[in-house]
């Protein structure tokens, strides 16, 4: 997956990459819009957007330029960088974007890889009410202790099952549970390789689609706590004010 640098230089070897996948009530995404915001990331490459769904949109301050399907923020005093996606994949690219996005990680060398994706809340289990988000390793990866993603294992988020019956034998054969509405979780999980030697996790959490700020900023204090930042107070970008849910109704409408 090629990089398109900005004018902005930043070292990516040895730093977290955090992966919104897009899914139910794009929670991912709106999380990372949180952590960009309240960590003052600045656009610092552009992904390969020829996967993606083509949009283009004016980028948040006024900032000159266009935003894309696929940015990578950073910032030199922060050791980890987020990718946002602001399209889904191409249905009849989706086997190229996984394997494209495993071997960019792979590639740069990345410490750690976070994926953050959203399920269906409609699907819960009782036994799933005690706690809306969740994680999941993929089946080959390395141990956690001693990575830059060990708090998770002293953190109360357990591990995901999936909440609807499947068939013993998956026609997919795919080893990850089912993901309602988890868009390319399973495929991206199930796709890592025998020999993949960076620690990976993929958090997860339940939401129904409508208004998802409190639950983005719910989801964006899980991924500070895992990796291991102090959030006082979650920043929203100014998008979030005129743009998330479009402009206020007049309320004459109403009487």
């Amino acid at each position: 997956m090629a990089l398109i640098r900005s004018p902005i230089s930043l070292q990516l070897n040895g730093k977290v990459i955090i992966i919104p996948i897009v899914s139910t009530a794009n929670i991912g995404q709106l999380a990372v819009d949180l952590i960009v915001s309240s960590f003052s990331l600045e656009r610092v490459a552009i992904l390969n957007p020829k996967y993606c769904v083509p949009v283009v949109g004016a980028r948040e301050d006024g900032k000159k330029g266009i935003t894309t399907p696929l940015e990578l923020y950073g910032h030199p005093d922060v050791d980890f960088v987020v990718v946002q996606q602001r399209s889904p994949v191409l249905k009849s690219l989706k086997t190229e974007f996984v394997e494209a996005l495993l071997e960019f990680i792979k590639a740069t060398r990345f410490s750690a890889v976070l994926f953050l994706s959203g399920v269906d809340l409609s699907n819960r289990t009782d036994a799933q009410m005690m706690t809306p988000t969740y994680q999941i390793r993929p089946e080959h990866g390395p141990n956690l202790a001693g990575t830059p993603l060990q708090k998770l294992s002293s953190l109360p988020i357990p591990t995901y099952t999936s909440p609807v019956q499947q068939p013993v034998q998956s026609k997919d054969g795919l080893p990850i549970p089912f993901i309602p509405g988890g868009g390319l979780t399973r495929r991206i999980l199930s796709s890592i390789p025998a020999e993949w030697n960076i620690p990976t996790v993929c958090l997860l959490q339940f939401v129904l689609e409508g208004d998802n700020r409190a639950d983005a900023g719910l989801f964006a204090s899980v991924i500070a706590k895992v990796v291991d930042k102090d959030v006082p107070q979650w920043r929203q970008p100014g998008s979030w004010k005129a743009g998330l849910f479009g402009t206020p109704h007049d309320q004459t409408l109403y009487g």
